[in-house]
Order: structure tokens, then sequence, then C-alpha cells
């Protein structure tokens, strides 16, 4: 199955003027008044003025006309009247006409409302002329609030990122931007304020909100010298933290690219939309031509304002605008409800394909389990002293970054200074070697054990956890077993993609007994240990070749091979490692596996909702243009097919923001 993750770069041609005008009027709407809710009042009562104004004077027109004539209101001061009453809201929309036109897109949206509504001023249908436009204009309007809407967490997660800092220059306070701080610097962040780059914290503790990258507001304790992350909010007293990356290599404006990009990637149904639109909306102009003119040649009392005003109502109700507004909203929807639970989606095509997951395959450390090991037991024969042997052991781990030296560190203790260390080596995927007080010391797996021919007399795999063994001058000491815990909600992660109807299997390079005991636990139907990278690859393809679509779940750049080939990559690790970030399509920030199936939920949803808009659309259209064509249908059954269907099915769309998942 080819990988889907690679998008068209053709697709980003396919722009939709009307949607592009729409967002536009969004993101100035949502800049406008900062963070003030009365300037954003005021913002939303001056797009509505236009409408107003041409509301009013086509309601006292429409009284004059039918409820109390007036003798003065006819000729030029009526067609003057209902043209001031038009300009407010036709205007913007006839200069779009000739700008899409000059741009080379003749056949835009904004051509098909201001020819329909001109031409009803030219057959003397001055009301419903003024009406479709108005309508239009208010609609448009709507469509921008609920762009904005959807946009709303996504632009919540932009304003993370300070502009400012405070660093500390001669133990002096100084305030700078953001992006002139270097590495190095030690900022100072008071209670309450947001830290700017990524670094390491030198006070000995601080409480942090870590929203702005999680989606939890928990609070999450910091010791000394652990990593603290840009956006993350200081809860507690005056701290110091040590800036470890530059301000545009910050884990945060790293996720912040990530999110401004994600529109860019669309999914194959709103690309299919847009090519449609752009076939269909010519096509419906030459048959609205043909309804005006062609009557001529067959119908004997043919009279021309008859059928040109049939040909009007036809252009007004073949606008595609429910389409190509509604369909990028639902998925603007679905990226924005993800992004509120702490879900970032690459593009709205990965919505469609975790719609469509069969498997989800997973790594165990570090996805499943909460990658941190711990010492479980310590076995060593009656003839070592076990203080002396843990003691060197731990000064040979010193020399290693591995997890399983951190979890050794953290059960001895304090190092041992007095302890000789030479030639310390280390042993890819087997261990350690060292000469420790002048005796060789072996630190590793069973499979070092058997490279320096060190006798043993238990059965590896009998034993479930990780087993560290050690030997001392030629002798087997014991062994220590290493295990890490499995994360809190990993059952519920596992109860929730059964009740989705999707498979699980647990791939990783842990021993086999460990995975298979975690996998029973969680009740994951396969597991396979002992696993290489290629040998993961392997899996996937076995899953791949019967045409079923997966989703990998990692943590690590060790398992890119797998990603690649899987139809969607989730990151384990909106803390994790920056590859991970980059290689990913969906990243879940906050390390908690149940988010696995929220995202394939949302996706779901998501696809749902397009689908009903679509179906809403084409249904509502196909009946109202035959309507038109026969002449049964007038303007104002034609502004429903075209604005309120465009409405309802924004409306629809919005709803998934408020969704539940």
């Amino acid at each position: 199955m080819e990988h889907q993750h690679k998008y068209d770069a053709s697709g980003k041609q396919l722009c939709c003027k009307l949607e592009n005008k729409i967002n536009k009027k969004a993101k100035e709407f949502s800049n406008e008044g900062g963070n003030d809710q009365v300037h954003k009042k005021e913002n939303v009562f001056k797009m509505f003025i236009p409408a107003i104004i041409g509301f009013i004077m086509l309601l006292i027109a429409i009284v004059l006309d039918n409820f109390f004539p007036q003798s003065w209101f006819t000729g030029w001061i009526r067609i003057i009247w209902y043209g001031i009453a038009y300009i407010p809201v036709g205007f913007p929309v006839i200069k779009e006409a000739f700008e899409s036109i000059r741009k080379g897109d003749i056949f835009s949206e904004f051509l098909l409302m201001a020819i329909a509504t001109l031409g009803a001023f030219a057959i003397g249908e001055y009301p419903e002329g003024v009406a479709v436009m108005l309508f239009y204009a208010v609609g448009e309007i709507f469509q921008a609030l609920a762009v904005k809407r959807a946009k709303f967490n996504i632009k919540n997660l932009l304003d993370q990122r300070p502009d400012e800092v405070t660093v500390l220059v001669n133990n002096v306070t100084k305030t700078i931007k953001a992006e002139n701080a270097n590495i190095g610097d030690i900022i100072q962040l008071k209670p309450g304020e947001k830290l700017g780059l990524d670094g390491e914290l030198l006070s000995d503790y601080a409480s942090f909100n870590t929203a702005a990258l999680t989606g939890e507001s928990k609070p999450d304790t910091k010791s000394k010298g652990e990593t603290v992350l840009a956006g993350m909010i200081n809860l507690t007293t005056v701290s110091q933290v040590k800036a470890t990356t530059s301000y545009t290599d910050s884990k945060l404006s790293k996720i912040l690219e990530l999110v401004q990009n994600a529109t860019a990637q669309k999914a194959p149904t709103e690309l299919f939309i847009r090519k449609f639109a752009k076939i269909y909306t010519p096509i419906v102009v030459l048959l609205a031509f043909l309804i005006c003119v062609g009557p001529m040649l067959f119908v004997t009392n043919y009279v021309f304002s008859d059928w040109l005003y049939k040909a009007l109502v036809f252009l007004v109700i073949s606008c595609p605008c429910a389409l190509v507004i509604s369909i990028p909203l639902g998925y603007f929807g679905g990226i924005g409800a993800a992004s509120k639970n702490g879900i970032l989606f690459k593009g709205s095509n990965f919505l469609d394909v975790m719609a469509t997951i069969q498997n989800v395959v997973m790594d165990k450390t570090g996805t499943m389990t909460e990658g941190v090991f711990k010492v479980q037991e310590v076995v060593f024969k009656p003839k070592f002293n076990k203080n002396e042997v843990l003691q060197m052991v731990n000064a040979v781990e010193n020399q290693s970054t591995h997890p399983v030296a951190t979890a050794i560190h953290q059960y001895v203790g304090k190092i041992d200074t007095s302890i000789i260390l030479q030639n310390v080596e280390e042993i890819a995927g087997q261990g350690l070697k060292a000469t420790v007080n002048g005796n060789e010391l072996l630190i590793g797996n069973f499979k070092m054990m058997d490279r320096f021919s060190i006798a043993y007399d238990i059965d590896p795999t009998s034993i479930v956890y990780t087993l560290i063994a050690i030997a001392y001058n030629q002798e087997f000491v014991g062994y220590l077993t290493i295990a890490d815990s499995i994360k809190e909600d990993s059952q519920i992660a596992i109860d929730r993609l059964k009740s989705l109807g999707v498979k699980t299997t647990m791939l990783s390079g842990d021993k086999t007994t460990v995975v298979q005991f975690v996998a029973k636990s969680l009740g994951i139907a396969n597991a396979f240990g002992d696993l290489l990278p290629e040998g993961k690859v392997n899996k996937v393809k076995e899953i791949i070749a019967k045409n079923e679509t997966v989703a990998f779940i990692g943590d690590g750049v060790n398992d890119a091979p797998v990603v690649a080939l899987s139809n969607v990559g989730i990151a384990m690790g909106g803390l994790g490692s920056d590859a991970t970030i980059e290689t990913a399509d969906v990243v879940i920030q906050d390390d908690k596996p149940s988010k696995i199936a929220m995202a394939i939920n949302i996706g779901k949803q998501t696809k749902k909702i397009v689908w009903q808009n679509i179906g809403l659309a084409f249904t509502v259209k196909a009946i109202v243009l035959i309507l038109g064509a026969g002449g049964l249908a007038t303007m104002w059954e034609a502004v429903f097919a075209d604005v309120g269907v465009a409405l309802l099915a924004i409306l629809n769309a919005v709803r998934i923001q408020k969704m539940k998942f």
C-alpha cells in the first residue's frame, strides 16, 4: 500500500478565492482588539454595519412598495433607493469578482452573485436583487465568524509564546526580546510568567502549568536540573532557568510551526471539492445562458425578461458556497478540537486517514509504559558482598547515559569515588566492560556472559523482567531485575481501541517475556519482543500486506522506518525528542496513550460531518436547481438553496468543536 503521508503539492495551487477571503476576514477579526472582549464585540458589530444599512433600506422600500404606497416612491427615486440599499453589500462582492477575473479566476462565486443580482436590477426585480446580495453578505459574515471560532483553539496555542523574557546579567534583571536571548542566558521567572525558551531549571524546585504543551492544566513540579519548556507558566516562587535552545528552536516553536502549517495539507475530500468547483461553476454559467436564450428557438411566446429571471435564479442556486466553505471549516474544526485536547495533526489529510485506521501498532517503552526503569530485585551469590558489588556497578554505569544506568544509580545512590576504574568499554547491544580495582567487571545481558564464556546457573527466559547480569573476575555474581511501570491510562487506551473495532499489536526491542507480560496485562492481541528496527518493519509489512490501514505509535527516531511505512505515524511525546515531532504525522503532547483512540474518534467525527455537509448541499441544490430550471423556484428559494444551506452546513461543521471525545 502506498504511503499516504506525502502531500500532493499541486493541491496548494487549488486556491478557493472565497475561502481565502473569509479566512482573511476571520484573521483580521481575531487579531483586532487583543484580548479585550469589548473590542471584539465592537469588531463583530462593524462587520454587520453594511448589512444593517442595506437591510433597513430594503425593509423601508418593501413597506413603501406593498403596505403604504407613496406617489413619490416611483421611477428614478425608487431605483436610486434600491441602488443605495444594494451598494453596501453588493460593492465588496463586485470588487472581489473583478479582482478574481484580473487574477485569472473568471468563474468565481463572486461573479455568479454579481451577475444574478445586477441581472435582477436589469429586469426591474429590485427587491430580490438587494435581498439576494444582502443574505449572501450576511452568510459570508457568519462564515468568517465560524472560521474564527474553528481556529480559536489553535490561536490560543499560538499566543502561548511570550515575546519578552527577563534575563539576569551580573545579578541585575534586564527585559529583552525573547528572540534575542542566547543559549546559556539565565532567565528569571516570576509567578504567573510564561517561559520563553527551553531550558534547565536552576532553582531547587518549581511548579508549572504545562497546558500550552500538553493540554493539561494540572501542575507539574520540576526539580533542579530538569528540563522546562517554552510556554510553561511558573506557578510558585521566583525561579531561574538556564536557556538551552534558541527562541526559534524551542519545543513550542516547533509545535507552533506544525500547527500553522496544518491546514496547508488538504484532505482528499477537500481537494476534490475544490477541483469540482472549478469545473462545476463554468458549466452552470453556460447552462444559465442556455436557459436564458435557448427557449427562443422553440417557445412561441418567448419573453426575454421571464427567461432571464429563471436563468438568474439558476445562477444563485448554483453557487457552491456551502461546499467550498463548510468542508474546509469541518477540517478546521477537527484540527481545532484535537489541539484543544493536546493532539496535533500535521494536516487535515491525516484526519481522514485516522478515521479509517484498522490496526494500531505500538512501541512499548515510553508509549504504553512510563519509560522510567527501576531496580526491582537484586539476586547475588552469597559469597559476594552485595554493597561492594553494587558500588562497583554504580561507578561503571555512571559512565553511561542508558536508562538502565540511571535506574541503577537511583537505586544505589552516591558514587564511591575511591573505586578505581580503568578501560571502561561499551559493547553495543550487550553492556559495559571495565577494570575495577584491578579485576574485570562485566555488566550487561546474558549474551554478554556467553560472549566472555561466563558460566551461569539460571534460565534467563524464566524471568519476566529485564535482566542485568554481572560477572567479576571471570565469575558470575548474579543479576539485577529492571522493570518499567505501565502508564496509568494504558488500559483505558486499549479498551477504547477495542470498542472502536481497532486491532492492537505491540512491537518492542525489549525482552520477549517482558513484552508478553505487558501485552497480557493490557489485553493487547499480538506482541513481539527482541526486535531490531528492521524486525518492526517486517511485522508492519505483514499487516499492510492484508490491505489494512496501520497507525504506528512510537517515541523516538529509532522508529522512523516504521513511521514512514505506516499510514499514520503518531509521536508519543510532545515533550520527547525533536526528531519525533519532525517525523510524525500526529503528535500527542501529554504522552497519554488514551489519546490514540481520541484522535481516531476525532477523525471519524470530522469525516462524518464533512460528508453530511456534502450530502445536504448536493441534495438541496439538485432539487432547487431542477425547480429553478422549470421556472418553479423564485429568488427566495434560490437564497435558501445557497446561503441557507451554507449556514446550515456551517452550524453542522462547528458542532465538532463542542463534542466530548
